[in-house]
C-alpha cells in the first residue's frame, strides 16, 4: 500500500507540472519513476507515457471546451508523430539502459537550458512567423512553410516520445512558440493535443515488445489526472516565470544524478 501512495504523489506531481507548464512531464516522470520506483529507462518509458498521455488528453479536453486548442495544427503534428514514435520505441528497446540514461539526462539538460533562456531574456514572437493566425477568423493561415515546419516538430517529438518516454512538450511548445503567433495558452493546449496523440501510438508500439507496468501504471496515471483538474485552478494565481525557473533548476540537478548513475557510479 504504501508503494502504490508513493507511486500516486509522484504521478500527481507529473499532473501538477503538465497543468502549471502544458510539459514537462514526461521529463520528470521518467526521472521519478527510474530514481524513485528503481524501474529501467525501457520499463519506465511506457508507464510515464501512459501518466502523460492521460493527463494531457485531459487538459487537450478542457482546453478543445474553451475553443483554445488549435486541432488541426494538433492533428499535423499528433499524425506524424504517432508514426516516428513506434520506431523511437524500436530503438529504445535494442539499446543499452546506460547510453539512454545518458541522453535522457542531455534531453533534461536542453529542456533546462530553453525554459531559462525563457525566463530571462525576453523571446518576442517572430515578426514572420510561417504560421500566422487570421485576423478575421482566428484560424492559422496553411502554407507550405507551416506545414513543413509542424511536420518537423512532430518527427522529433514521435521519435523522442517512442525512444526516452517523453510527451514532447519541451519540442512542441518552443516550436509552436517559434513558428506561429499564437497566444501562450493556445499553444499549451494544443502542446498537450499533441502528447496525448502521440502517447497512445508509444504505449501501443511498446506494449507490443512486452507486457506493461500496469501495476505501476495505473495508479502513477491516476495521480497525474487528479492533480492537473487542481492543478489548472492554483496555476491561475501563481507567477509562471518563477515556477518554470524553479522547474528548471530542479531538471538541471535530476540530469546530474542520471549521468552519475549512467556512468554506474549509483548501482540500478
Amino acid at each position: 500500500m504504501e508503494a502504490t501512495t508513493l507511486t500516486i504523489a509522484m504521478g500527481a506531481l507529473i499532473g501538477l507540472v503538465m497543468a502549471l507548464t502544458g510539459a514537462g512531464g514526461g521529463v520528470l516522470a521518467i526521472p521519478l519513476l527510474v530514481f524513485g520506483l528503481n524501474l529501467s529507462l525501457q520499463q519506465a518509458a511506457p508507464v510515464g507515457l501512459v501518466a502523460v498521455g492521460s493527463a494531457a488528453a485531459l487538459g487537450a479536453a478542457l482546453g478543445l471546451r474553451q475553443n483554445i486548442v488549435r486541432y488541426r495544427a494538433a492533428a499535423l503534428i499528433g499524425s506524424v508523430g504517432m508514426l516516428l514514435a513506434p520506431l523511437g520505441v524500436f530503438m529504445a528497446q535494442r539499446l543499452p539502459n546506460r547510453p539512454l540514461l545518458a541522453a535522457f539526462a542531455m534531453v533534461l539538460i536542453y529542456t533546462a537550458w530553453r525554459m531559462l533562456k525563457r525566463t530571462v531574456v525576453s523571446d518576442p514572437l517572430p515578426k514572420a512567423a510561417l504560421c500566422r493566425v487570421n485576423s478575421r477568423d482566428q484560424r492559422l493561415i496553411w502554407t507550405r512553410p507551416c506545414a513543413r515546419a509542424l511536420t518537423g516538430t512532430g518527427v522529433i517529438a514521435g521519435l523522442l516520445s517512442g525512444l526516452l518516454g517523453v510527451g514532447g512538450g519541451f519540442v512542441i511548445i518552443p516550436a509552436l512558440l517559434r513558428h506561429t503567433d499564437l497566444d501562450i495558452r493556445s499553444v499549451q493546449a494544443t502542446s498537450l493535443a499533441v502528447i496525448a496523440l502521440v502517447s497512445v501510438s508509444g504505449v501501443s508500439a511498446a506494449a507490443a515488445h512486452g507486457p506493461l507496468a500496469w501495476a505501476v501504471a495505473l495508479p502513477f496515471a491516476a495521480g497525474a489526472l487528479l492533480a492537473l483538474v487542481a492543478g489548472r485552478q492554483i496555476a491561475k494565481k501563481l507567477d509562471a516565470k518563477h515556477l518554470q525557473q524553479g522547474f528548471a533548476w530542479f531538471c538541471l540537478m535530476v540530469a546530474l544524478l542520471m549521468l552519475v548513475r549512467a556512468t554506474g557510479l549509483i548501482a540500478n
